[in-house]
């Protein structure tokens, strides 16, 4: 279960690589599988999390039928005879049983729910379709009857509306959560699945889902149309606890209740959200954060890769809402960021605004690669195939993150290559989820070996000659982190010089700095020899909601570091704060075996020699423009191309 955003975005974004907070007094093996022939899914780990309770009564929390609920045990720790043993979250009790948090929780039964439903519907098995049942009448005896959900159950099925430690809303059912987001998603996907099987089933679980988006509109639709001014910007205001990631989640839920046939209401809340989250795409071909869609409304210098499933949620409501508009800003984030995200060293959990959390969970890396697909477009299709390397060991440690004989997906990997060998509830889910996706799109290429990356280089600012070294008590601003815990700070007149990793080719420059609100901005001016890069000027609007004055931002030089340029200056006028300097080739490069992924930050077309066949040129928008010999691969401005042997 990864962490809240009040503990994520307070430095802890690295929790899931962290060993559960406590241990089960039972133990129990993990069983041995392997996926049906040709299958790359395998639900044995899934099934072995899996549990059935029958709660006691709660005032308030009904379900569908009698009889045990399924349920979902959170973590599971790799003992060191390779077994894996079940856990909650939070401080264990072996007198009564109980954690401080819980055994299973509504964010886990929600999407392995949404694991069982996509398997039945792709492979017809009587057993997911029952397990998705079980997991469905959990789900909403945790709904209450204000249409939130409790997120915590306690082993023998007890609810737990107040987690130790604290998580926001307390109690979990008093406000909307990633929780509820998470329900809409299972509960409309659900809908869809069972209605032609099971009617009485899915108007049951249509009746919950009409429930939770009342809730919605009363708590967040009340605010459509309405924007918070984040360091200048408009923002949405009516997404789900201010965040693009769950509003997302909620997205594709609802799109799958719309197509099926859902209310009005709920076609009214998906055109809302949808609105919503199309409203956080940023930045151009050639300025951070590269047309990503940004996940959190608190702030413009965040971007994490968890929960991202804005690309996928808005390509959903285009198609269930017949609304062409909202695939643009989808494209813009899966052909023009993505590519960016995977040649800087694959799909890095925080770009705070620095690539600062190099952690990489199955979480994220779900995201990236449904994204791509949901789009759906030839090109974005070849991307995903770089993405989805990651689990068969195209990734920093070199090895895989997903054991098909087994099921298995490790909880995460470390920026120095350390695989976390956990396999706990959200990691096999998301695992499971891609393995689904891969399965349903055979077309999508299978890519194994190990990865090289070339592409966006960190030079920390304070490794500068000049200027002063800072550290604040932390380097967590409340809105996005310093990286490397400082920043260089340079007074009015005062200049300071970087010595810079050598490259091949011209490289787009964009220093991290601190923007704030006045009338009279510092200014630098960089230089790199005789060459003027471009003058910054260190401004940003107004703080509004944001949680800290100013704003860390990369701000693009005009002109290109020039090839082979190891040296960089920048001179001040005014006071002012530098955090890193972000290095891009014009044209970054990974490679996986014989096949290369090339993406562009340049101003124009550049031919490249790469070792290959066929070089399959996309413009910025994921649409081919040229097939050609890979000795002579065409890179258009703002686009990439792929290249196979």
């Amino acid at each position: 279960m990864t962490p809240t955003r009040r503990t994520v975005l307070g430095g802890a974004i690295t929790a899931a690589l962290l060993p559960a907070a406590s241990l089960s007094a039972r133990a129990t093996a993990a069983p041995a599988g392997s996926p049906t022939s040709g299958r790359l899914s395998n639900l044995a780990h899934l099934d072995f999390l899996r549990a059935a309770v029958v709660p006691p009564a709660a005032p308030g929390h009904t379900t569908y039928g009698s009889g045990p609920l399924g349920v979902l045990w959170t973590y599971a720790d790799r003992q060191s005879d390779g077994s894996y043993k079940r856990i909650g979250g939070g401080t264990y009790d072996a007198a009564s049983n109980t954690y401080g948090q819980g055994a299973y929780n509504a964010d886990d039964i929600a999407r392995a729910a949404v694991v069982y439903l996509r398997h039945w519907k792709l492979f017809h098995e009587t057993t997911s379709r029952e397990a998705a049942r079980g997991l469905l009448r959990a789900l909403t005896f945790l709904q209450s009857p204000n249409g939130n959900v409790v997120l915590w159950m306690q082993p023998d099925g007890t609810l737990n509306p107040s987690a130790d430690p604290v998580e926001l809303p307390d109690p979990s059912d008093s406000g909307p959560s990633y929780w509820l987001a998470r329900t809409v998603w299972a509960l409309g996907e659900g809908y869809a699945a069972f209605r032609a099987f099971d009617r009485a089933f899915a108007d049951f679980l249509a009746e919950r889902l009409e429930l939770a988006i009342a809730a919605l509109e009363r708590q967040v639709l009340v605010r459509y149309d309405r924007y918070n001014v984040v360091d200048g910007r408009e923002l949405p205001a009516w997404l789900i606890v201010n965040g693009a990631d769950a509003t997302s989640e909620a997205a594709l839920g609802l799109a799958a209740y719309v197509r099926a046939g859902g209310s009005p209401r709920a076609r009214r809340a998906l055109s809302q959200f949808a609105a919503g989250i199309a409203r956080m795409a940023a930045g151009s071909t050639r300025e951070w954060p590269f047309r990503a869609l940004m996940p959190w409304g608190e702030s413009i210098s965040d971007w994490h890769a968890w929960g991202a499933q804005m690309p996928s949620g808005l390509a959903a409501a285009s198609k269930a809402l017949s609304v062409s508009q909202l695939m643009g800003p989808a494209i813009g984030d899966t052909a023009g960021f993505t590519p960016l995200l995977m040649t800087a060293g694959g799909p890095d959990n925080g770009w705070l605004p620095t690539p600062i959390d190099r952690t990489q969970i199955a979480y994220g890396v779900d995201a990236r690669l449904q994204g791509l697909l949901a789009v759906g477009r030839p090109g974005l299709k070849q991307v995903a195939a770089f993405v989805a390397a990651w689990y068969f060991g195209a990734n920093r440690a070199g090895q895989p993150m997903y054991d098909a004989s087994t099921g298995r997906t490790y909880d995460g990997l470390a920026g120095d290559g350390t695989i976390n060998r956990n396999s706990g509830a959200e990691s096999t889910i998301h695992g499971q989820l891609s393995m689904l996706a891969l399965d349903a799109n055979p077309d999508v290429a299978r890519l194994t070996g190990t990865a090289t990356y070339n592409g966006l280089q960190i030079v920390e600012a304070e490794s500068a000659t000049g200027g002063q070294v800072v550290t604040p008590p932390s380097a967590w601003t409340g809105e996005s982190q310093w990286s490397n815990g400082s920043y260089l700070a340079l007074d009015s007149g005062a200049s300071a010089s970087w010595t810079l990793p050598p490259a091949g080719q011209a490289r787009l420059v964009l220093p991290v700095v601190n923007l704030m609100d006045t009338p009279t901005p510092a200014r630098t001016t960089w230089t790199a020899g005789n060459r003027t890069l471009g003058t910054l000027t260190h401004r940003c609007g107004p703080q509004g909601i944001s949680a800290a004055p100013g704003a860390l931002q990369p701000l693009t030089l005009a002109n290109s570091l020039p090839a082979n340029a190891t040296s960089l200056t920048a001179e001040s006028t005014g006071a002012a704060q530098l955090d890193a300097l972000l290095l891009i080739p014009v044209i970054s490069r990974m490679q996986v075996g014989d096949a290369v992924l090339l993406t562009s930050v340049d101003t124009q077309r550049r031919v490249v020699s790469v070792p290959g066949k066929t070089a399959y040129t996309y413009d910025a928008v994921g649409e081919l423009v040229a097939r050609g010999n890979a000795s002579r691969a065409l890179v258009v401005s703002g686009g990439f191309t792929v290249v196979r042997g």
